[in-house]
């Protein structure tokens, strides 16, 4: 099937049939979350068929990103150009990740927006 038709298709696939195509897409199983993902997969696809599709959640400015860790709740807010944490501004969710645990970590994964390998097709 070539994209026009896969675009043409999209408004009459059942769950599992857009799970196949999320699979031939990213050769993974798609996440837990996977209504809004698709949906989301599917838009991107209706705007662009020919563009990389990341599975990493889109988040807009104002957005707030609240994460518990260690007992301690941490607030970032989501800006066109970075994230603003504690007063400071950071070019990536990842730096403030770091900085929140002392060790690397993923931005997008430690504040939820992304589902680890490990969780996938669970």
């Amino acid at each position: 099937m070539d994209v026009s038709e896969q675009l043409n298709s999209l408004p009459e696939m059942n769950k599992a049939a857009l799970g196949e195509l999320w699979r031939e897409h990213f050769g993974t199983p798609p996440p837990e979350q996977t209504r809004r993902d698709l949906r989301q997969f599917a838009s991107a696809m209706e705007k662009d068929p020919y563009a990389p599709i990341s599975n990493t959640r889109v988040i807009k400015p104002g957005t707030r990103l609240i994460r518990q860790w260690q007992g301690k709740s941490y607030k970032v807010t989501v800006a066109n150009s970075g994230f603003e944490y504690d007063g400071q501004w950071y070019a990536s969710l990842s730096e403030i990740a770091r900085l929140i645990t002392g060790t690397r970590w993923s931005g997008p994964l430690f504040f939820g927006l992304k589902v680890s390998a490990g969780r996938r097709g669970r």
